[in-house]
């Protein structure tokens, strides 16, 4: 190994998506002759991000993916790679429940261990009911505890710590000046997608359930009700994507829906739409959201998502329970009366910046090896 310290940054996989973008942006700001970031995948696939990883003097190594019948081998895998990894001083995992696992074998063998909480709620079903189980007793795991908001600390590590101070709130911070404003680049993009004169919605998630993009179209299908020049752009990728492209056609509006798939500058995308809607079943701190607000756009946003993450004015919470309807009218009327401005001094001043991150991220590092 180099002199550098090479930190563990534990992740399902590196594909686009909130803590990934998070963590790859903190990667790219940090100064790499002090740090440097190595990654466990808890997948075999390649992720998006590999050869970025890489390039950057990144290692990848593959666990096995945590299923409760493969325990063993799970636990039998996280020994043997300390037993020969024995240069590692610190892991950071942005998992919960099998953190209390992974992270309990780190500290055996004399690791300072991390616990990061980017979520509010385990989901339904009978996955929901194992993560449970796997989280009894999940504060004795971790050395430090880090969460992106108060609403995730208090889920992970309960009410009593994340209010006695006991948590650090790391920011989901991102690249503000990229996502800065720009009319050339709107005129560009809207150009390129063929939606010049058109009310163009934006969403930016991967398709899994908890993003609730049947709940989207839904809302979509009542905003084309009042208003026919209109299209749904949705960036992203997912198990549940074709899912959601068969029903839009059933729905009879996919000519008007875009998926545009995974995009490196989601930034540009941003400038090309009139107003971003998210209507999450829960979130931790959505990253999206920030970027959204940081590209001056109008937000739309499920009431389950924390208002912590309203760092501009224009951001408008609206209940699940609330009818399609309203929200398209919502959705419409901020497309359309909102002016688009350069928030950049709002979301540093809100700690939002990725430098401001990465620089408190690389100080406790340092500080904790």
């Amino acid at each position: 190994m180099s002199d550098a310290l090479r930190v563990l940054q534990v992740v399902h996989g590196m594909n686009q998506g909130g803590v990934e973008n998070f963590l790859i942006n903190i990667y790219r700001k940090i100064d790499k002759e002090k740090i440097q970031f190595d990654f466990i995948f808890h997948t075999n696939e390649k992720c998006f991000f590999d050869e970025e990883i890489l390039s950057l003097g990144g290692k990848i190594f593959r666990c096995p993916d945590y299923r409760i019948i493969n325990h063993s081998a799970y636990v039998s895998w996280w020994k043997n790679f300390f037993s020969e990894h024995d240069k590692y001083k610190i892991i950071h995992s942005h998992l919960d429940s099998c953190a209390n696992i992974h992270l309990r074998i780190a500290k055996k063998f004399g690791l300072k261990t991390i616990a990061h909480s980017h979520s509010t709620n385990d989901g339904k079903g009978y996955k929901a009911n194992v993560k449970r189980i796997l989280k009894v007793g999940f504060n004795s795991c971790c050395d430090y505890k880090f969460a992106c908001s108060e609403a995730a600390a208090r889920w992970l590590y309960g009410k009593k710590l994340a209010e006695n101070g006991k948590c650090d709130i790391i920011l989901n911070g991102i690249d503000s000046e990229k996502f800065k404003f720009n009319e050339a680049i709107r005129k560009e993009q809207r150009t390129e997608l063929l939606i010049e004169n058109k009310l163009a919605i934006g969403h930016v998630g991967s398709f899994y359930p908890v993003k609730n993009h049947e709940f989207l179209l839904k809302c979509f299908s009542e905003v084309l009700k009042i208003n026919k020049n209109a299209c749904l752009l949705l960036i992203g990728e997912g198990p549940e994507k074709k899912r959601i492209e068969a029903l839009a056609k059933d729905m009879g509006i996919y000519d008007e829906v875009k998926f545009l798939g995974l995009k490196s500058n989601v930034y540009d995308y941003m400038q090309s739409m009139d107003v971003f809607v998210l209507p999450s079943l829960y979130e931790g701190l959505p990253v999206t959201l920030i970027e959204a607000q940081a590209a001056g756009l109008p937000c739309v946003i499920s009431d389950a998502v924390t208002t912590e993450a309203a760092v501009t004015e224009n951001c408008v919470f609206k209940s699940l329970k609330s009818d399609c309807k309203d929200w398209a009218r919502e959705i419409i009327r901020l497309g359309r009366e909102t002016l688009r401005t350069v928030t950049t001094r709002q979301i540093i001043d809100s700690g939002y910046d990725i430098s401001n991150t990465a620089k408190k991220l690389s100080t406790f590092y340092l500080n904790h090896q």
